[in-house]
């Protein structure tokens, strides 16, 4: 077969199934976005009886390759924000804070749905940085305490994505973070996530 024929039988093809020849192609590809939202420690209220705010702004950075229209790979860093609680105990004024931030890895498998929508699920792992700290003072005395750990869990996520142009689009997200911290020094939680961000392709 030459070229001449080759080019004519790939427009017939492309005309009768209206799959563009280079649709493979035109799928792969990097991007890169950036997201914010708000995130909530899942267990970092349970049992404080004084004033306590699991929930915060989060953001977070990332990038990746998307190896065809049904799958890619990712990786991001992400600042969960902080917990916080404030009020007096028997007397001594006490407050609190659990801050998270850390680097993610994800495997991200990707469903066309029309109209430019798609599905997305996550999964991989986070790799969190956990920093408490707790003051209390009274009669103009205060003390402070901190302690802070490093760890790997898994995570995962839902999302929807919408392009409005070739290069550009629009996440919405939910993912889970999994068992931040440690039992014995900071305590632990999961974190959740819902964000909204914008995603660039190369």
């Amino acid at each position: 077969m030459n070229i001449k024929k080759a080019i004519a039988l790939t427009g017939l093809v492309a005309a009768t199934t209206g799959i563009s020849p280079l649709a493979s192609a035109q799928d792969a590809g990097f991007y890169a976005g950036a997201a914010v939202g708000q995130s909530r420690a899942n267990d970092a209220c349970e049992g404080v009886t004084i004033a306590c705010d699991d929930k915060d702004t989060a953001w977070k950075v990332f990038g990746g390759y998307q190896f065809n229209k049904n799958f890619g790979a990712e990786v991001g860093y992400v600042d969960l924000g902080k917990a916080t609680a404030n009020g007096v105990i028997t007397g001594v004024a006490v407050s609190a804070d659990a801050k998270v931030k850390g680097f993610e890895v994800l495997g991200v498998g990707t469903l066309p749905i029309a109209n430019n929508f798609s599905a997305y699920g996550k999964l991989g792992f986070f790799r969190w940085d956990l920093d408490v700290s707790a003051t209390g003072a009274i009669s103009g005395f205060s003390a402070t305490v901190s302690a802070s750990e490093t760890g790997t869990d898994f995570t995962f996520g839902l999302g929807l994505k919408y392009d409005f142009a070739k290069n550009i689009g629009a996440r919405l997200e939910w993912q889970r973070y999994n068992d931040i911290g440690k039992e014995s020094t900071t305590g632990k939680s999961d974190a959740d996530l819902l964000s909204l961000g914008i995603v660039f392709k190369f």
